[in-house]
């Protein structure tokens, strides 16, 4: 037994800054209320009403979960934390949104080596923003201390959506067919994926200055700027076409680790293969920047990164024109990637060469 009390905060841990904390992100919380909110944070247990779901013929929930991953140490590179939290909130809504659910409702759980108010105040903001821009509510979460376990300055965030869909309404890969249209939507950068090569190749053995520098190959931002951009969350501009053209949208594959080779294949039965075809879409800059710094073969790029398609919808052919004006009108610049062909459900390449030759 000690001699002398000590105190949790003299073990590492506050409980005054956690408090201080929960204050500080009241108002970014509060700013995603949904009407089916009940209650505040600070329970032990967040409430929703579901009482929209007794409309449906057969209500699912959905629910996704998923982290940030090595970003997060681009983001405490670049003393950058806001935005890391969108990137929380996109990997799970994004991948809810392939059964075509509503994000209904978030909860995330960040773990710190040393608490500071602001800090947590700043990532907060960025999940908050994150679920305005997927219409989910953030109902709870948790902010964990670990002293002695991460370094001061470490984080980590992990985060759970839950979404509601109706069963006839459901996306189902079972339904692609033969014939089908591959329609991609851009990506914003490599999103949260690959950060592990990213990393290695783009930020390992340069200083934090030259990380900074304009680079005339990212189109004048800088290496952690390029890096750092927010993965892209599709929600409302899909849930908007799955509710303007009905049954036009068979599946989707949310193009995450493993890029596009090893994530469309997750949107298709067995009885078909998607031909994409290479160079119908504009691959980002710094996605090319990382691809030439790994020297990556095209066949290792398309399974590492998103190669500039966040999101990709296996559409029913006869509705294709419909389905891309009607993404066109929610801001969107849609691209016919490829179709759908007679195979054993994998993910085949046309176009060999032409991955980088969009618009030439």
């Amino acid at each position: 037994m000690a001699d002398e009390q000590v105190t949790y905060e003299q073990a590492g841990v506050s409980t005054a800054e956690g408090a201080r904390a929960v204050q500080a992100i009241k108002g970014a919380v509060h700013s995603t209320y949904r009407p089916e909110v009940v209650g505040d944070i600070g329970g032990f247990g967040g409430l929703f009403s579901i009482a929209a779901a007794k409309d449906m013929a057969d209500p699912l929930l959905v629910s996704g979960t998923d982290g940030v991953g090595t970003k997060l140490k681009v983001a405490q590179m670049l003393g950058e934390h806001g935005t890391v939290g969108i990137d929380l909130v996109a990997m799970c809504a994004n991948d809810i949104l392939a059964t075509g659910a509503e994000p209904l409702l978030f909860l995330d759980y960040v773990a710190v080596g040393k608490l500071e108010a602001d800090a947590m105040a700043e990532i907060v903001a960025g999940i908050a923003e994150g679920c305005r821009q997927a219409g989910c509510a953030l109902i709870g979460g948790e902010m964990a201390e670990h002293p002695g376990v991460m370094d001061p300055d470490d984080y980590d965030l992990s985060g759970f959506c839950v979404g509601l869909v109706d069963r006839p309404a459901m996306l189902d890969p079972e339904a692609v067919r033969e014939g089908d249209v591959l329609i991609g939507l851009a990506s914003s950068g490599l999103h949260s994926n690959g950060y592990s090569l990213a990393r290695k190749v783009c930020v390992e053995g340069r200083s934090a200055d030259e990380l900074r520098e304009p680079c005339a190959e990212l189109e004048g931002r800088s290496v952690l700027e390029a890096l750092l951009e927010p993965t892209r969350i599709y929600v409302k501009p899909v849930r908007e076409v799955l509710e303007k053209v009905p049954g036009a949208v068979h599946a989707l594959a949310h193009i995450t680790g493993g890029g596009i080779t090893e994530n469309l294949d997750r949107a298709l039965p067995g009885s078909v293969d998607a031909q994409v075809e290479l160079g119908t879409w504009p691959v980002p800059p710094v996605v090319r920047y990382a691809c030439g710094r790994a020297s990556l073969s095209d066949a290792e790029a398309l399974k590492t990164f998103n190669m500039g398609l966040g999101l990709v919808l296996l559409v029913d052919a006869g509705q294709a024109d419909a389905v891309e004006a009607a993404l066109r009108a929610t801001g969107e610049q849609p691209f016919r990637v490829g179709r759908v062909v007679p195979g054993q459900g994998k993910v085949t390449y046309a176009g060999e060469g032409g991955l980088y030759g969009y618009g030439a």
